[in-house]
């Protein structure tokens, strides 16, 4: 259980001393959340006026893998000084990444901007778990995890629409530097936040060895990340010794930090990343192919294909809405309840999904499916972090909300690199699309039966004098 001293008058998210925190964590979030939706219709554009297509990738990959680097580093500088000092560098990163990459005169300028920006946002996502543990009381935890949900959801709907508009009849650069106003707004609200946050103990934290080992296994997780989100986009003979050594980084990175258990998902911290890394993986993994299959297989149009991921954005709030006003903090049994809902939510979702990949099904069907897996997502994401936040401790919620993160984003960058594979096999021919988001769809729903399965692991009572973290080996 935590122990850290939080606001205890305040009555609601924006009331008290909470105000200017909630308005700061909902700007910064909103930012981080319309600069990921909004910058894909954009990036080609940039790309072609700075002659750099063949760099297009590395606009994506250098974000992933900066973005890893800096959940690790903030879950260090979280546990030894405080959120302070790391959310400070991550709105001075972020900012930073705005300007350089809407100035940018080279491909090169661009990706090394985005690099910036990932590892900025990594920094803040994680320091904002950390805050939320420790300014916000128990019983409103659920309800801000509800209302950062919701900040995606404006990004979701219009982001893309207003990036094209952009891009097309002003320039791509403002999609960046138009940011830089709203993410200040963020970073004024912060202040006070930032003054008032205390530090840990001069004893609490990992030395500098300690540390550097741990962010040499951040490096390692990017470089595999990077090394299999690259194979997968040319899959061949050619890149089979590539790729894995890219997994052999990736395990290696892993191992040590993500906690001991979580394979099993043994109740407590592992159980909680656990959750995330499976709903994360199911997710995403379907998702990314959900408006190509309706273009490809079904003759959609890109606005058409488009909207089922503007559905599903609005359930996921509702999802999140829901479990913030209905099932309190520290209702452990009830809130696992709700995240095997949202587990069954996606797993009904993508074998609906699986459906419409057969020979003659309406294409209609993927409409009411993915609002599905949206609630479902909305269901599960709040209540794994509520879980990890109601298990772990003063000194390690840095570790363990970073942990929480970057299971997310491995799992999600593993499973949309099998898309990846799966796609690049049937545009070769080598198999037809209809298989191939059938066969990716199945192992989704594979995915999000394991969750179900790690739920009812989860509610065990845990082990009596088990660390709560561990991160020997998983």
């Amino acid at each position: 259980m935590t122990t850290a001293t939080r606001p205890a008058t305040s009555a609601s998210l924006y009331s008290g001393s909470l105000r200017a925190t909630t308005g700061g964590v909902v700007v910064l979030i909103s930012m981080i959340a319309f600069e990921a939706m909004a910058v894909g219709p954009a990036l080609p554009t940039a790309a072609r006026e700075l002659h750099g297509l063949s760099a297009y990738g590395w606009a994506f990959t250098a974000l992933l893998a900066a973005n890893v680097v800096g959940m690790v580093a903030a879950g260090v500088l979280n546990d030894s000084r405080g959120p302070r000092r790391p959310l400070a560098l991550g709105m001075a990163a972020f900012c930073a990444g705005l300007v350089v990459a809407g100035t940018s005169t080279t491909m090169a300028q661009l990706v090394i901007a985005r690099g910036v920006q990932g590892l900025g946002s990594g920094l803040l996502i994680t320091s904002v778990y950390v805050v939320i543990g420790t300014e916000y009381p128990d019983r409103l935890q659920p309800k801000v995890f509800a209302v950062t949900s919701s900040a995606w959801v404006v990004p979701s709907l219009v982001g893309p629409l207003v990036s094209g508009l952009l891009a097309q009849h002003a320039s791509w650069r403002w999609v960046f530097l138009g940011l830089l106003p709203f993410t200040l707004v963020g970073v004024v609200l912060m202040l006070p936040v930032l003054r008032r946050l205390a530090r840990p103990a001069p004893s609490a934290g990992l030395d500098s060895r300690a540390a550097g080992h741990l962010l040499l296994r951040a490096g390692a997780v990017a470089t595999g990340i990077s090394v299999l989100e690259a194979s997968g986009q040319h899959p061949s003979p050619v890149v089979l010794a590539p790729a894995a050594g890219g997994l052999v980084l990736l395990v290696w990175g892993l191992r040590r930090l993500l906690p001991r258990g979580i394979v099993r998902a043994r109740p407590g911290v592992p159980a909680a990343v656990a959750l995330r890394g499976l709903l994360a993986g199911a997710f995403f993994g379907a998702e990314a192919v959900v408006p190509l299959s309706l273009t490809v297989q079904h003759g959609y149009g890109a606005t058409a294909a488009g909207l089922p991921l503007s559905a599903a954005g609005v359930t996921w709030a509702l999802g999140s809405w829901w479990q913030g006003r209905t099932v309190a903090a520290d209702n452990q049994a009830l809130r696992l309840r709700v995240a095997r809902a949202g587990f069954y939510c996606v797993g009904i979702a993508v074998l609906l999904l699986a459906a419409t990949a057969l020979p003659g099904a309406p294409a209609l069907i993927v409409y009411p499916a993915w609002a599905i897996a949206g609630l479902g997502a909305g269901l599960t994401m709040p209540s794994s972090s509520v879980l990890l936040l109601r298990a772990t401790t003063d000194a390690e919620r840095g570790a363990d909300s970073a942990a929480l993160q970057l299971c997310d984003t491995t799992a999600s960058s593993i499973t949309t690199g099998l898309a990846g594979v799966l796609i690049a096999a049937a545009a070769r021919g080598a198999i037809g699309y209809g298989p191939a988001f059938f066969l990716l769809d199945l192992a989704m729903a594979a995915i999000a039966a394991t969750g179900v399965l790690a739920v009812t692991t989860a509610g065990r009572p845990a082990p009596v004098g088990a660390p709560v973290l561990d991160r020997a080996a998983p």
